[in-house]
């Protein structure tokens, strides 16, 4: 009997522990949730800046369409560089093909890349990206000066380029949007701004504390 009971105590102070451990492991995960929360998309300092006039091309797409890249248009352009041999790209494509219905009103979506006809077109038709001009041209690409896919590059319908960055997730991509809205570079400036404002404002107060 005596056995009993002190296996009964053993076996719920482990299940204490175990309770214990889990709530240790939760805690642990939510702050490296936050540690490693989505960011905006990561900007390279190449290429044509942020508030320039983009660089101006009228190109045939895949089906022969004739597209204007950087022009004056009713829409922002969403140029979206990519590879069909880039995973991450292919993973992106259903979140364009969202974003493309969502942001409608005021945005087009122009996919671009560089290499052999055949290959492309197999991709683009595999893909079921018909919805969306596909341009092939490696003088694009060099213009933007891309070196990293996948690499998006946010035009506003005056012909400026208002945000660029490479993008790995939903995330990434509408901090380009949220870049253009709040008329900064990269959502990472707006928030480094706001950093240092609030650093200034902190000591500020500090040192009217210690005045007063």
């Amino acid at each position: 009997m005596d056995a009993l009971i002190i296996s009964n105590f053993l076996l719920w102070g482990v299940v204490l522990c175990l309770v214990l451990v889990i709530l240790a492991l939760s805690r642990q995960i939510g702050v490296l949730y936050e540690r490693v929360a989505p960011m905006g998309a990561l900007t390279m300092d190449k290429g044509p800046g942020v508030g320039e006039p983009a660089p101006r091309f009228e190109l045939a797409d895949l089906l022969g369409r004739r597209i204007a890249v950087g022009e004056r248009g009713q829409h922002s352009q969403l140029l979206f560089f990519l590879s069909p041999t880039c995973p991450v790209c292919k993973k992106l494509l259903p979140i364009l093909k969202s974003v493309a219905s969502t942001e409608s009103a005021w945005l087009r979506i122009v996919l671009a890349s560089d290499g052999e006809m055949p290959e492309h077109l197999a991709f683009y038709k595999q893909a079921g990206l018909e919805r969306f001009p596909y341009l092939l041209s490696a003088e694009l690409g060099m213009k933007f000066q891309i070196s990293k896919l996948p690499y998006a590059v946010l035009i506003d319908e005056n012909g400026t380029l208002r945000a660029k960055g490479l993008i790995n997730s939903r995330e990434q991509l509408e901090s380009l949007f949220t870049a253009k809205e709040l008329g900064v570079a990269s959502v990472q400036e707006f928030l480094a701004a706001g950093t240092l404002e609030e650093t200034r404002i902190s000591r500020k107060e500090s040192g009217n504390a210690l005045a007063g």
